[in-house]
């Protein structure tokens, strides 16, 4: 018994999701972080890992490096797995030389830059058997388990209608020239595809394929730039069917001014419908067309097995964003564990988004910026202008 080893690639001074996934990682006490190669710049490298208290001679001036020189030490010194937390350009060559290493991978989302990429990821994850892990942080929070359970349990019915929306405001104006975050997500060379649905719509599919257990099937997108000169999209409105049949809309946009980070889901059965919403997300609405609604609170009554194994405060304790990602973390240490000891893991540990949620996101992805590109997205109303009333077939005079 000793705690899991993480290696991370990315993350250094100044980049914002490297410190979540290592404060994430660190919440249970059971991974503790031993190395990394923190930024392209080997000196600011080595002074990142420096803050982070780790032996010089394990922050490392490149990925390459950082995978080479831990695959040659000892079993019981070396990394077990490495975080991801670059921008999106770099994952698939990371992902593979890990996985090719003999290192198991947990990465931040999106998986890669196209589905070509993701499908030869996959792969690549195949044939080395090693695992691999995706940070959609929001199917973490007990309370979408509890939704995914009620699903599952035929509380709300045959679902027939979804609503998703993650909406944010930081990119209604043009960022700063030293905004990190904002130059990458803008850059095609960087980012992929997509900015927008590259960046959050996809953690909105990933929750209506989590909660529902289906997976999105047809979409038609409509995807803009806001400002002149951005290439990528800032704001977009997916409409959706799912394989099950479920008819849906999903609106992304980082553009609605004043909003921080307000992902909300909505779905409808034909017994009942549920709301939640991340800004409040101890909360859970259960509704009826024919009984009062139902408050669902975290902590509060017999909730499902899954929702109470990843429930870490008591009653009217906020359960946070760092607790949801935390127990992405924690599921996949017990998975590596298992995987160590030829252990089968339990089915909670195995609640991680995975390769095939890595696959349909980036499926997501490119099929709404094809369907946005296309000339059949929308039809044009045909009014026009009043007829007469006698060119009108049986209307009275």
């Amino acid at each position: 018994m000793r705690k899991i080893r993480m290696g991370m690639v990315g993350g250094g001074e100044g980049a914002f999701i490297g410190v979540v996934h290592r404060m994430a990682a660190a919440l249970d006490g059971q991974i503790e972080l031993v190395c990394g190669a923190f930024s392209a710049d080997p000196q600011r490298s080595l002074s990142s890992g420096l803050g982070l208290f780790l032996s010089p001679d394990r922050c490392y001036p490149d990925y390459q490096t950082l995978f080479k020189a831990e695959a040659q030490l000892p079993l019981g010194e070396r990394m077990d797995f490495v975080a991801i937390v670059t921008p999106n350009h770099l994952h698939l060559p990371v992902a593979c030389m890990a996985l090719e290493s003999g290192f198991d991978v947990m990465s931040d989302k999106p998986a890669t830059l196209s589905l070509e990429e993701c499908r030869y990821l996959a792969a690549t994850v195949e044939k080395t058997g090693r695992l691999y892990g995706l940070t959609h942080t929001y199917t973490g929070y007990p309370l979408v388990k509890e939704a995914r359970a009620l699903v599952a349990a035929g509380r709300l019915g045959r679902v027939k209608k979804v609503v998703v929306e993650y909406s944010q405001g930081w990119l209604a104006v043009t960022p700063g020239v030293d905004n990190k975050q904002a130059a990458w997500r803008l850059d095609p060379a960087r980012a992929g595809l997509s900015c927008c649905m590259g960046d959050i719509g996809v953690h909105a599919a990933n929750l209506v394929e989590y909660v529902c257990t289906d997976r999105l099937q047809t979409v038609c997108a409509h995807l803009t730039a806001s400002i002149p000169d951005r290439l990528l999209d800032d704001d977009g409105t997916v409409l959706f069917e799912t394989e099950k049949g479920a008819q849906g809309v999903l609106i992304a946009s980082q553009i609605s001014v004043g909003e921080e980070n307000d992902l909300r889901l909505r779905v409808y059965g034909d017994k009942a419908s549920l709301e939640w919403r991340q800004q409040e997300p101890n909360s859970l609405w259960l509704k009826f067309a024919d009984a009062p609604a139902q408050l669902v609170r975290a902590g509060v009554g017999e909730l499902s097995a899954l929702a109470r194994a990843n429930l870490r405060t008591p009653s009217g304790h906020p359960e946070g964003y760092i607790e949801a990602f935390a127990n992405h973390y924690r599921n996949f240490a017990g998975q590596i564990r298992a995987h160590l000891t030829h252990a089968n893991a339990s089915y909670i540990e195995r609640d991680v988004p995975d390769i095939h949620d890595a696959l349909s996101g980036m499926a997501f992805i490119e099929a709404v910026v094809q369907a946005s590109k296309s000339p059949q997205q929308w039809q044009r109303l045909q009014g026009g202008k009043a007829s007469p009333s006698n060119t009108v077939q049986g209307v009275v005079k």
